[in-house]
């Protein structure tokens, strides 16, 4: 059981209520691009206006995107039929689901994760016109909301991979399963822990030469505007143990649980990003459309601050890596975030399209912007 002082449960409820009505009130607000700043040679355009609430992406083999939400409870699929960069198309494939964050394309199946459980639509591109009735796959998940959200990744093992968040702030719970990353078979079967000691990772990504899994981790809240760090973390063996509750960062001990466990003996994450900025989503550019530097490396939205008294994130972000280590976070757009604190835009996911574009889902203005490398013209 986690004790809170009613004062202190009191305090936190406004503050949450406060900050939901505040993003719940621009929603549909509209993006302003002149605003964002980015590389030279590089363009960003307004793929879709319409997918309110856009979280977690996947797509298929044509380029078409699928998109989760959280509140709005729908999935939906984006195509863009006439090849203009836009999508022409916005259809809702799934609707009245539990939160479902995370979807995941894989040979022809749609699989969307919910709070506590992982549907499939099956062949979902041979019914266009019909929907697709989904199939549970798995249903244990445990039912909590805080940090209940689920990202879903296809790995290069052909297992489902998904994550677990801690039900709080901090705490320090005996089961298991909360703080991990798992894996199942397809069908939902011989579930795996294949990680500990996260507190809520929303992002991860394999390496497309190694094949390692690399996930971001949101550190805790109520030690300080710059502290703790958010993290990434790279799992390359088994059951290792990334800190959570006991340490944060490389050395960081937790004030409340740092004096049960020696940071030394846990796995300590190989990139500290600034704290509270929110690290979600992350994918390593694996096509050729960007330039030869900016291929391999790591993007990483970052959803930005909420309780931070400058606020900061609110971009995305690449990881530099050299032999296989993060050496340097450059930013890469931002602009969502206006120097007198206006908010207008919340970056949630990237996704890598077939066809090199890079894709960012933003929940806050209900908007997927495509970015793509323009070759500068010869004179």
């Amino acid at each position: 059981m986690i004790l809170v002082s009613s004062k202190i449960q009191r305090y936190w409820i406004l503050v949450v209520c406060l900050y939901s009505i505040s993003v719940g009130s621009n929603l549909h607000a509209s993006p302003n691009l002149s605003t964002l700043s980015i590389p030279a040679g590089f363009h960003i355009s307004i793929f879709s206006d319409k997918v309110p609430g856009a979280r977690s992406m996947t797509s298929d083999d044509k380029g078409n995107l699928y998109v989760g939400t959280l509140k709005e409870g729908r999935v939906y699929e984006l195509k863009d039929e006439n090849h203009d960069g836009q999508a022409d198309v916005v259809n809702v494939v799934a609707q009245g689901l539990n939160s479902p964050n995370g979807v995941a394309w894989h040979q022809g199946d749609l699989y969307i994760g919910e709070i506590s459980r992982i549907l499939k639509l099956s062949r979902i591109a041979e019914h266009p016109n019909h929907p697709v009735r989904p199939t549970v796959i798995y249903d244990q998940f445990p039912s909590d909301r805080h940090h209940g959200y689920k990202y879903l990744r296809i790995g290069p093992d052909h297992k489902l991979y998904t994550a677990i968040g801690q039900p709080c702030n901090i705490c320090n719970l005996p089961d298991e399963i909360f703080g991990s990353i798992v894996h199942l078979d397809l069908d939902g079967t011989h579930l795996t822990t294949v990680a500990r000691g996260f507190r809520n990772s929303v992002g991860f990504d394999f390496h497309p030469a190694t094949q390692e899994l690399w996930a971001t981790d949101n550190g805790r809240d109520w030690l300080g505007d710059d502290s703790p760090p958010d993290e990434l973390n790279q799992i390359n063996k088994p059951q290792l143990h990334f800190g959570f509750p006991f340490c944060f960062g490389r050395d960081l001990r937790d004030p409340e649980y740092g004096h049960l466990k020696k940071c030394h003996e846990l796995t300590p994450p190989r990139w500290e990003f600034p704290a509270h900025v929110a690290a979600l989503g992350l994918r390593f550019y694996n096509q050729r459309q960007f330039p030869k530097e900016y291929q391999q490396q790591l993007f990483v939205a970052q959803h930005g601050s909420w309780n931070r008294t400058q606020p900061q994130g609110y971009r995305i972000v690449m990881l530099r890596f050299e032999n296989g280590e993060p050496i340097e976070e450059i930013p890469f757009i931002e602009g969502f975030l206006q120097k007198d604190g206006k908010v207008t835009g919340r970056p949630v996911d990237v996704l890598v399209a077939p066809d090199g574009a890079l894709f960012i889902s933003d929940d806050y203005s209900g908007v997927i912007y495509r970015v793509v490398y323009e070759q500068p013209a010869k004179h």
